[in-house]
């Protein structure tokens, strides 16, 4: 992963630095150096940020031949609205193990 993928995973999610920074174990102005293209990371790092961007909803798409690497959402936005809203009707926390 890139920099500028890196940078456009992240907008795409709607996180800041400093939440991939705290899911990824990276400092977070490391985090902005890389995407900004004035600093690098070690392959672990680079798996780190790939990880915390995952998390957060990022798919990364390779490079094949139709066409060069690439992210995307992993939920439609209709997925995410029905997240959002089931995670907002409140309520008492029970078990959901079955």
């Amino acid at each position: 992963m890139d920099a500028s993928l890196a940078r456009s995973a992240r907008i795409l999610c709607l996180v800041s630095t400093g939440v991939i920074a705290a899911r990824s174990g990276l400092d977070q102005q490391k985090i902005r150096d890389y995407e900004r293209g004035v600093g690098d990371l070690d392959d672990g790092e680079v798996q780190s940020l790939t990880d915390a961007l995952t998390y957060y909803g990022a798919r990364f798409i390779p490079e094949d031949e139709n066409g060069g690497v690439g992210v995307r959402r992993k939920f439609t936005r209709t997925k995410v609205k029905m997240i959002d809203r089931w995670e907002s009707e409140g309520g008492p926390v029970g078990e959901d193990d079955v």
